[in-house]
């Protein structure tokens, strides 16, 4: 393994698959493990109409051809240590405007420059790798609105040097990751199942927590508030539950409410959804808040340019 300055050297991959992800087969490769596109394909056939990246399945077929993996929540010290280590470990983090979240391959880091070293698909003409460097503090504050998830693929034997600071974190984000699975097969039983038997695991799994709460939230049950909130006490950065408790609110016409937790969504991470500032502006409008709306409206439209529906929000603008 090749390490320099605190970065591994990482295989170039162009070929992906919603059931074997980019990250998945960059660190497969990276071990010098060959995953079958021909069965990720095969395994695709059961997700027909999702665009989207399924990790578990990927996860799964990297397990099938001899690796291990541990899904912990980390922090940006054990990153730098497992890097260090020659192992490339993957994060989930806050996804671009509109994708709920994406996972990256984190490939060195700069303690000079405080940067944080990502894996980027296209090389260039001389077929070497790419990097993305982002601010180290950014990263963090990113990273932390996932609850700092880390996925570690490797041999066992590697694990061997590997302490883990949230080791028995494991089997309960895990299960995280299947139940994403079944929601995605619409198995809203198995769904509930997996996220009950995480928390049993472990009851301070904020993954768990805020999953639940998006199930809850769209059975509009007001179920949904009590598992956000816990997952806010463990996770006070957790966007996806500030952003899931002002969509319950919003639907239930509690518009303070929803403007409230709209608004400290927004705090946490401004560009994460354009979306957002449309629902809030929507409130925001019926309590007569015509300046805010307004404001709301064209930040809408600078976050979303291609909007669908962007003559009628120009228009509403106008009018206001």
């Amino acid at each position: 393994m090749e390490q320099e300055d605190h970065q591994l050297i990482l295989p170039l991959i162009d070929q992906e698959n919603i059931c074997l992800p980019l990250p998945i087969n960059v660190v497969s490769k990276y071990w010098n493990i060959e995953l079958s596109m021909v069965e990720a394909e095969e395994t695709a056939k059961q997700y027909l109409g999702f665009d989207g990246s399924i990790l578990i399945e990927g996860i799964e077929s990297a397990e099938r051809h001899g690796l291990s993996c541990k899904i912990v929540n980390s922090s940006l010290k054990e990153l730098k240590k497992i890097i260090d280590l020659g192992i490339p470990p993957i994060v989930i983090l806050p996804g671009i405007p509109e994708i709920t979240q994406h996972a990256s391959v984190i490939t060195g880091y700069d303690d000079e420059e405080k940067t944080i070293l990502h894996y980027i698909q296209t090389g260039n003409k001389q077929g070497e790798q790419q990097e993305g460097a982002i601010p180290q503090d950014i990263f963090e504050k990113e990273w932390s609105e996932e609850g700092k998830l880390l996925i570690l693929l490797a041999p066992s034997d590697t694990f061997s040097s590997v302490s883990l600071e949230n080791d028995s974190s494991n089997k309960s984000n895990r299960l995280c990751f299947t139940s994403e699975k079944f929601r995605i097969l619409k198995n809203s039983k198995d769904t509930i199942e997996s996220l009950q038997q995480a928390l049993k695991l472990d009851a301070k799994n904020s993954t768990a927590l805020n999953l639940l709460g998006a199930i809850m939230n769209e059975q509009n049950s007001s179920d949904c508030i009590k598992y956000y909130e816990r997952c806010l006490e463990i996770n006070k950065r957790s966007y996806l539950s500030y952003n899931g408790l002002g969509n319950y609110y919003l639907k239930t016409n509690q518009f303070q409410k929803a403007e409230e937790c709209y608004t400290k969504a927004i705090k946490i991470n401004p560009k994460r959804s354009a979306k957002i500032y449309k629902n809030r502006a929507y409130l925001r409008e019926k309590q007569n808040k015509n300046s805010d709306t307004k404001e709301d409206l064209r930040t809408y439209l600078k976050y979303s340019p291609k909007a669908s529906d962007r003559g009628i929000i120009e228009q509403a603008i106008r009018e206001l």
